[in-house]
């Protein structure tokens, strides 16, 4: 019997931040073809995806790191040099959430992206339907046997309106300084009303 998708994941998981590597290998032809796609994003190209990811508000940080087969780093000179067929692709992400609810939304929120950037991976079998694909990501997932959050009990969310939250707060700071009483403890509590959203506890 087969163990749940997310059951090993949870080694990558740091309180409320999980993390995931892959590292998938690529056809040289396929591979060039995708270095181009990154270097022709840098001037707008394919980038139609990009706004979709960030709307999936509980991703942190994602990257795709195409790494060349002879570009792997040697630690002394004497340590032969690499002979390898693949060039490989390599993805890091962290997230909020499980990992099978991460998986679901890159597979049907941006599958074009995902079979853009994964589709030139040895036997890669499509974003969709969603089981192979995870199967997928499964077989070519690296443990992360190190994973450092600096904020490990916050979500996404929970860093933009802290974000957002210090901004306003510096704002009436600055305009406190001349203030009444009477318009100080107005104004505070039109403060208070405006930030309610912003002042949410994040927590294990």
């Amino acid at each position: 019997m087969s163990r749940p998708f997310n059951d090993r994941f949870l080694v990558n998981t740091n309180r409320r931040v999980s993390a995931i590597t892959t590292l998938s290998p690529m056809h040289w032809w396929p591979s060039f073809k995708l270095r181009v796609v990154f270097f022709l994003r840098q001037f707008g190209w394919f980038t139609e995806n990009a706004d979709s990811l960030k709307r999936l508000s509980f991703i942190h940080f994602a990257r795709w790191v195409i790494i060349r087969r002879n570009s792997f780093p040697r630690l002394d000179r004497s340590q032969p040099m690499e002979d390898l067929k693949y060039d490989y692709l390599l993805f890091c992400s962290n997230f909020n959430g499980t990992w099978d609810q991460y998986i679901d939304a890159f597979s049907h929120a941006i599958p074009i992206g995902m079979d853009r950037a994964f589709g030139s991976s040895v036997k890669y079998p499509g974003s969709i339907p969603t089981t192979p694909f995870k199967h997928y990501i499964r077989a070519n997932q690296l443990d992360t046997n190190y994973y450092y959050s600096a904020y490990p009990h916050a979500t996404t969310n929970d860093v933009k309106r802290a974000l957002d939250l210090a901004a306003k707060f510096q704002d009436f700071a600055a305009r406190a300084r001349t203030m009444t009483p009477t318009e100080f403890q107005e104004e505070y509590e039109l403060f208070l009303y405006e930030v309610q959203n912003d002042l949410g506890a994040s927590g294990p």
